[in-house]
């Protein structure tokens, strides 16, 4: 991950002190919050209408990800590896390619 952006992050919440306010909880809650306005922003149609309101919710969303690895000092590069590992175990591209099922319904 970029370490740059995650500097800049923390330094945005560091100079206002608001790390007291940073609950694993509080930033789930805040991460949930943000993916509504996402969501929010295909409310009634399969495209958006803005492209730049699409990048404003999508970067509040990654900065609360990125907030609680760093609660956690979990390594964003790390976890994300991992995790496209097991997706790969679950999702075989013979069984998945083209095919939109959950892993439990394939094959």
């Amino acid at each position: 991950m970029n370490e740059k952006i995650i500097d800049l992050i923390n330094s945005f919440v560091k100079e206002r002190n608001w790390e007291k306010f940073h609950t694993g909880s509080n930033l789930a809650k805040s991460l949930v919050l943000e993916a509504s306005e996402l969501l929010e922003l295909y409310q009634w149609s399969d495209d958006v209408e803005s492209v730049e309101r699409l990048a404003e919710e999508l970067a509040d969303v990654f900065i609360y990800g990125i907030q609680i690895a760093e609660k956690y000092n979990l390594n964003i590069e790390e976890i994300i590896t991992t995790k496209m590992a097991k997706n790969a175990t679950k999702y075989p591209i013979l069984l998945a390619k083209d095919n939109s099922k959950k892993y439990n319904k394939l094959g």
